[in-house]
């Protein structure tokens, strides 16, 4: 091998790890997002006891994660990623997650607990919007979904690591208080996304965004050649020079511009299509509907487990499949798949209680993860990332996540109140019916994005109105 050869074998192999390292420091964001949304399923189980909690104080402990913590997280989370850059954003959300852990761990009462589950909600709602954006701007063009997505994964493997651990402390420790345990756990990925961010850069595209365009051409040279670092430079310096005109302006903007506004719904309307599918329902409640079907609270749990793994495992598939699959024919094929499910989990729940029936109902759910988590959960938050022009991307994504977890609190909240009175059988016939309608919404407006800068996307949406039907892109 020639030393020519060697040295540019050695620069790529430079950019791979680098790359891969920004993609797992950054995505413990994620992580912390699917163990702090998981643990909860099982910590109830002792939580309610040890607090004395009532079914509304319950509902209120799992929800205020989501709303107003979640919720208000995403909204200031866009805004911050505008104003102090992606990477100054995840270290706001590693503080806030490492203070909501250790809070949540130690609470005495339930008004402090739902307290610090609030402020772990901000922490997770900011890091939903600032991790996807920022793994969408630090990637090139032909790694950018399976980068992205990767964040995707974490967040189903921290849901994962959530079930086993609830189960494997509750086979080790025999106490009621072992749910503080489990909560506490989540302080460990918090340090180490908070000390891995401080080593890494800020996004190229904020740092033109600011007219620091030597920043820009600086950080995209440590992960592309020479020839695509300028390529790209340039495509993102003239964006940016539109941008920086419309920075500041964004509801006028968006008023004068349908093209941002027709973006900023689809956008929105992805977001809610995808908490629609009802798959936080398994997440939050699994443990509990296995329980009441007839499994005691150890199996419940362990099952769950069996849940996580395919979470973990179809989202695996799914970032493959993103390499050959066009983001719109993945969610097409998703919400026909979890339609399918949720009627069979209907139709299961008329039968007669058994053990038996226990595993079936585990088996409809599993399938019903599969489809969303292979999917329809990689390519949301992907497209959401995608969508938004640099102008108004952090306040868009805000706006769309804020609109996330506001459905998935609604949802999470109303769903033992809807089971109880319209029982199982009604329920996920109701979530039939509801993604029946968000399929035909992804038919009729969802554009395809794969294959394309995120300036080209931009231009195109810009000069095409692209965003009218689903030909676009």
């Amino acid at each position: 091998m020639s030393l020519r050869t060697q040295n540019f074998t050695s620069t790529g192999s430079r950019r791979r790890g680098y790359l891969a390292r920004l993609t797992v420091i950054s995505t413990l964001g994620g992580l912390l997002f699917g163990y702090d949304t998981g643990v909860i399923s099982g910590a109830l189980l002792y939580m309610n006891t040890a607090l004395n909690m009532n079914a509304v104080q319950e509902a209120t402990v799992v929800s205020a994660l989501l709303f107003p913590g979640a919720a208000l997280g995403a909204l200031a989370g866009g805004r911050l990623a505008d104003r102090l850059g992606r990477r100054g954003t995840l270290l706001v959300c590693a503080g806030l997650f490492l203070i909501g852990a250790l809070g949540c761990a130690m609470a005495p009462t339930v008004s402090v607990m739902v307290t610090f589950r609030i402020i772990l909600g901000l922490g997770v709602g900011a890091a939903a919007v600032t991790c996807p954006l920022y793994l969408a701007e630090m990637a090139p063009t032909h790694l950018r979904g399976r980068m992205v997505t990767i964040n995707e994964l974490m967040i189903v493997t921290g849901q994962m690591l959530a079930f086993a651990i609830n189960a494997l402390l509750d086979a080790l420790i025999h106490d009621n208080e072992v749910w503080r345990i489990m909560l506490a756990v989540a302080s460990v990925p918090a340090i180490a996304l908070l000390a891995g961010m401080l080593a890494l850069p800020e996004s190229p595209r904020w740092y033109a965004l600011r007219d620091r365009l030597a920043d820009s051409r600086r950080i995209l040279q440590l992960s592309r050649t020479p020839e695509e670092a300028e390529r790209e430079f340039n495509e993102i310096a003239t964006s940016a020079r539109t941008a920086r005109t419309e920075r500041g302006h964004v509801w006028k903007d968006l008023k004068a511009s349908p093209w941002m506004r027709r973006l900023l719904w689809i956008g929105v309307g992805l977001a809610i299509i995808q908490q629609a599918t009802g798959i936080n329902t398994v997440n939050y409640y699994a443990p509990t509907i296995l329980e009441k079907s007839g499994l005691g609270v150890s199996a419940s749990l362990v099952a769950t487990v069996a849940v996580g793994v395919t979470s973990v495992l179809t989202t695996v598939l799914g970032i493959w499949l993103l390499g050959y699959i066009g983001r719109r024919r993945m969610l097409v094929i998703g919400f026909c798949g979890v339609v399918g499910a949720q009627a069979l989990l209907a139709v299961v729940f008329l039968l007669p209680q058994s053990d038996l029936v226990s595993y079936v109902i585990l088996a409809a759910m599993m399938l019903f993860v599969a489809f969303v988590q292979c999917f329809i959960g990689t390519c949301v938050w992907l497209l959401l990332s995608e969508l938004f022009p640099m102008a108004i991307r952090g306040f868009a994504m805000g706006i769309a996540v804020f609109a996330l977890w506001t459905v998935n609190a609604v949802i999470s909240f109303l769903f033992p109140i809807v089971n109880q009175a319209l029982g199982s059988t009604g329920t996920f016939s109701l979530f039939v019916v509801v993604n029946l309608i968000s399929l035909g919404f992804v038919l009729k407006f969802v554009p395809e994005t794969k294959g394309r800068s995120l300036e080209e996307l931009e231009q195109h949406f810009r000069t095409v109105d692209g965003a009218n039907g689903p030909a676009a892109a």
